[in-house]
């Protein structure tokens, strides 16, 4: 079964437009390099639910194949280092895995 690896982001304010795209360009491009990724979806709330988000302003959804895959996502090198600049545009983070 798919699992739904949801990550939440609390940016910066100097993460601006440039920085999310650059962002979205290196974790789309995670597809591919990482073994059980299947997809990768980034963008920011629905405008008419933002005010609930708590904060959080950037929200990314990847599809792995099976819940073995998290943990193959969380230390390939490729991921490493969208972390890494993940952690120079944002505060905080939420993660939660879903599988259904």
């Amino acid at each position: 079964m798919p699992v739904y690896h949801i990550v939440l982001f609390k940016l910066k304010p100097e993460a601006g437009p440039e920085k999310i795209q650059e962002f979205e360009a290196m974790a789309k491009g995670m597809v591919g390099k990482i073994p059980g990724l299947r997809e990768m979806a980034v963008a920011p709330p629905l405008e008419s639910t933002a005010h609930r988000g708590q904060g959080f302003n950037l929200g990314l959804v990847a599809t792995l194949e099976k819940a073995s895959d998290v943990k193959i996502y969380a230390e390939h090198p490729v991921h490493q280092q969208v972390h890494k600049f993940r952690e120079e545009m944002a505060t905080d983070t939420l993660a939660y895995d879903l599988v259904f």
